[in-house]
């Protein structure tokens, strides 16, 4: 099920900051050469990660999950002058087209791109991050929450999209995926150290502050 009715979705993007001509480029070519489309963040929800964060304005921010590149792209666009993105994904036939959309970017030498299985290059991340966007396989979101909460500061943000799962929360007798996004979502709002709000901004963002 769609969460959203397709025509609002439209109504929501026509009245929503237009993407740069390169984030447009990444939405075509993605929905043109690659599989599974569909999990690139897109027009309204690339916007609502841009404007959290400028309003955060991270020095340093995680990326789980990096599919076509243009959730980072949008990312960086509130990050410091001297920030980092450090960007995780285990698509390797993917890595020259990503490449080449941070390169046009300008921004290959403050994305570190990183092929590789991310519980295992998650502990090794020796830094504090303002930023953390969680987009990745679903079975692990609970693990990934669990990594990377010690290392983000105080007041940081923690973001988690797909929490929704196209509306399969809801199902009695749900499946392995939607199964585990329904213990991420409890064990987040189960956290005395966050506080979170669960968007339904396309498949649903749940938005988590760093309280202690």
């Amino acid at each position: 099920m769609d969460v959203i009715q397709p025509e609002l979705q439209q109504y929501a993007e026509r009245h929503t900051s237009p993407e740069s001509e390169l984030l447009q480029k990444i939405n075509r070519e993605t929905h043109a050469n690659v599989l599974m489309p569909r999990m690139l963040s897109g027009h309204l929800q690339g916007r609502f990660l841009s404007m959290i964060s400028q309003l955060v304005r991270p020095r340093h921010i995680l990326e789980i999950g990096t599919f076509t590149g243009y959730s980072a792209l949008c990312m960086v666009e509130g990050m410091t002058a001297d920030g980092t993105l450090i960007t995780i994904d285990k698509n390797e036939e993917l890595e020259a087209r990503v490449r080449g959309y941070f390169e046009a970017a300008g921004m290959s030498k403050r994305i570190d791109y990183r092929i590789g299985d991310a519980t295992q290059i998650i502990p090794t991340l020796d830094m504090k991050f303002d930023l953390v966007f969680i987009d990745a396989d679903k079975e692990n979101y609970s693990n990934y929450y669990d990594m990377v909460i010690d290392k983000v500061n105080l007041s940081g943000i923690i973001l988690a999209d797909n929490v929704l799962w196209s509306g399969k929360v809801l199902d009695e007798k749900p499946d392995k995926d939607t199964s585990a996004i329904m213990a991420f979502n409890k064990k987040v709002t189960d956290d005395p150290r966050v506080e979170n709000v669960l968007l339904p901004i396309r498949d649903g963002i749940m938005m988590i502050r760093k309280l202690n």
